[in-house]
């Protein structure tokens, strides 16, 4: 069996660019495409594929059972696991997708997260083709977002969104004025 060097080796030469190879821990048998850039500080679990022309990191942890088509990003602390990312999804930062199957072309926004455990079973987040996830959404499973649909910033989505809607999920700002000075007396 490769050791952590050896297989680092291995994907260099098949045209993957580790950035920093100190910091990087790849299991023997993930597939890397070419052209692939992984920056320092990830962890890339066993029964992982990832596409050509992927940027991974740093900071990134992908788990089990991933697949990343080609030309996926993922950024500085997302974590992925038991998902599949259609080719050009992004997940700039921030963000944790966990039992997923995302199309092509989605924008998964910082502090977006998929809430697929209710404490007993774990379930799935489907998100169509071009969806846009805005920043610190929750998407509760089982949910599916439609192909080009958007949900609202600071959304908690419980409910299938169609096709080409925007989901807003959340409560309107409410101001409570002097309420800092009435609570210090």
């Amino acid at each position: 069996m490769e050791n952590r060097e050896q297989t680092i080796r291995r994907h260099l030469d098949n045209g993957v660019k580790v950035v920093d190879p100190a910091t990087t821990f790849v299991a023997p048998d993930a597939v890397i495409g070419r052209g692939t850039v992984i920056r320092p500080f990830v962890v890339i679990s066993e029964r992982v594929t990832i596409g050509e022309g992927c940027e991974i990191g740093p900071f990134t942890h992908i788990r089990p059972d991933v697949t990343l088509r080609d030309k996926v990003k993922l950024g500085a602390f997302v974590e992925v696991k038991n998902s599949v990312l259609g080719g050009g999804t992004h997940a700039g930062h921030l963000a944790y997708i966990g039992d997923s199957d995302m199309g092509e072309n989605v924008n998964f926004s910082c502090g977006a997260i998929t809430s697929n455990y209710d404490g007993r079973e774990k379930h799935r987040t489907v998100v169509g083709d071009g969806a846009f996830i805005g920043c610190n959404t929750n998407l509760v499973a089982p949910v599916t977002v439609g192909e080009g649909a958007y949900t609202a910033a600071g959304s908690t989505v419980t409910e299938d969104v169609p096709p080409g809607a925007l989901a807003i999920a959340r409560e309107r700002q409410v101001n409570k004025e002097g309420w800092v000075q009435k609570r210090n007396g």
